[in-house]
């Protein structure tokens, strides 16, 4: 405002600052409302259950399923059913089933397969039901002729006096890397076939094709996949295919896959105790 505005300048002037006020004002309110109505409608419980609702909801829409727990932290966007021995997924409103499995690319890490560890050893130890399964699947052969064995695309490792056993192994299962400490603690010699079925074929081709295999499978194994792996001036990756064609012709579905040495098969990763009568002789 100046000296020389007249009164009904002067007054217009602050009438559009009261006005200008107004306006800003009023739209901060309406953001306001808007924000908070946004935000309500993605917090009421019909959008995002909570994991009792879902519990109820699953109740309601599995009436033949026990749920035991269910889990909507471990996993960004899913919640973690576990019934009994079984484990599936499903969305925030339990309306959508998802059954597989669920792969941590950063880590190459299988989550599915380390949750039913911890859900259900004993049971998928032995080969049982995997994740979502409800029905037992055709058994594999129980006893296989050492001589159908693939000649090539395995790594050797162990003292040569120990007990002999062949393992078809994956690097991203969590089972294998288990199963790979026991055997080392029981002095095993080992004949271990690397397959790729958990979208590990990259890591088992750099494996296999180091300089010292046996010293890259360790180290993997114990929990070192960016390890820098000398290579060998040349290396057939096409090994790892073999391997994977004779895992799939004798049916199996998961891995780790042991023969012992007069034949024996046994599915799934056993305890110490278990692994070392079965190594000598005994029953799974």
């Amino acid at each position: 405002m100046t000296d020389g505005q007249t009164a009904s300048e002067r007054a217009w002037a602050s009438g559009a600052t009261l006005r200008r006020g107004v306006v800003i004002a009023t739209a901060g309110v309406v953001l306001g409302v808007l924000a908070g109505l946004a935000w309500a409608h993605f917090q009421t419980p019909d959008r995002v259950l909570s994991e009792q609702q879902i519990t109820k909801q699953l109740g309601a829409r599995l009436p033949k399923t026990d749920v035991t727990s269910v889990d909507c932290r471990a996993i960004d966007g899913l919640c973690e059913v576990v019934a009994g021995s079984n484990l599936f997924y499903t969305d925030s409103q339990a309306r959508h089933l998802i059954i597989g499995r669920v792969y941590d690319l950063e880590t190459r890490t299988d989550l599915t397969a380390a949750r039913l560890l911890e859900v259900s050893p004993d049971t998928l130890a032995r080969g049982g039901p995997r994740a979502g399964e409800t029905a037992r699947r055709a058994p594999a052969p129980a006893r296989l002729d050492l001589e159908s064995l693939p000649d090539k695309g395995l790594i050797g490792w162990g003292p040569e006096d120990g007990p002999r056993v062949a393992v078809f192994s994956d690097l991203a299962c969590p089972y294998c890397r288990m199963l790979h400490q026991t055997l080392a603690n029981l002095g095993a010699r080992v004949a271990e076939y690397p397959i790729a079925i958990l979208g590990s074929r990259a890591l088992a081709e750099k494996v296999m094709c180091a300089e010292d295999p046996a010293k890259a499978l360790a180290a993997v194994y114990g929990g070192d996949p960016e390890i820098k792996f000398p290579p060998r001036a040349s290396c057939d990756t096409r090994l790892i295919d073999a391997n994977e064609a004779f895992f799939q012709a004798q049916g199996w579905q998961g891995t780790p896959v042991l023969i012992r040495s007069d034949g024996q098969v046994a599915e799934g990763a056993l305890g110490a105790e278990a692994l070392k009568v079965w190594l000598a002789g005994g029953r799974a």
